[in-house]
C-alpha cells in the first residue's frame, strides 16, 4: 500500500467530516438566526443543545485529523525503515559482490604470475644450457687448436733437432 496515497485518502476524509460539521454548524446557526427572527423563540436549552453538538461534532473532527497525523506518521517511520533495510541488503550485496571481484582479481594475476614464472624459468634453464653448449664448443675447438699448435711445434722442432 502506498503511505502517500493513503495519507492523502485519510487527510480528504478527515477534510470532508470536518468541512461537513462546519456546515451543520452554520446550518445550524442559520436556523438559529431565522428562528430568532420567527415570532416563535427557540428556548435557550434547545440552542445550547444545538451548540453542544456542533462543538462535539468540531472536536470529533479535530481528534480524527489526530488520528490520521498520528497514522501518517507511523507510516511514513515504517517506510523510512523498509528504505533503510533495503539500502543496507543492497550495500552488503555490493561490498559482497567487490570483495569476489578483488578475490578474483587477485587470484587471476597468481596464476598469471606463477605462469610467467615457470616461462622465465624455463628460458633461463634453456639459455643456461645453450651457454654451456657454446663454451663446450668453445673449449673443444680451443683444445683442438692448442693441439695441432703442439703437434706443429713438435713438428718444427724435430725438424730443427736432426
Amino acid at each position: 500500500m502506498d503511505p502517500k496515497g493513503q495519507t492523502k485518502k485519510n487527510y480528504k476524509e478527515a477534510e470532508e467530516q470536518v468541512v461537513k460539521s462546519l456546515e451543520e454548524v452554520q446550518v445550524q446557526v442559520e436556523e438559529s438566526r431565522v428562528e430568532a427572527e420567527e415570532p416563535t423563540l427557540k428556548s435557550l436549552d434547545e440552542v445550547l443543545g444545538q451548540v453542544e453538538k456542533a462543538y462535539t461534532a468540531y472536536m470529533e473532527a479535530q481528534r480524527q485529523v489526530s488520528r490520521i497525523y498520528k497514522e501518517n506518521e507511523q507510516q511514513v517511520a515504517k517506510a523510512y525503515r523498509r528504505a533503510e533495510q533495503q539500502a543496507n541488503r543492497d550495500c552488503e550485496e555490493r561490498i559482497r559482490q567487490a570483495s569476489k571481484a578483488r578475490e578474483d582479481a587477485e587470484r587471476q594475476a597468481w596464476e598469471t604470475y606463477e605462469k610467467t614464472r615457470e616461462q622465465v624459468e624455463k628460458a633461463s634453464e634453456e639459455a643456461i644450457a645453450a651457454a654451456l653448449k657454446i663454451r663446450d664448443g668453445a673449449v673443444a675447438k680451443a683444445w683442438k687448436i692448442r693441439e695441432e699448435a703442439l703437434e706443429q711445434a713438435w713438428t718444427i722442432y724435430s725438424k730443427i733437432i736432426r
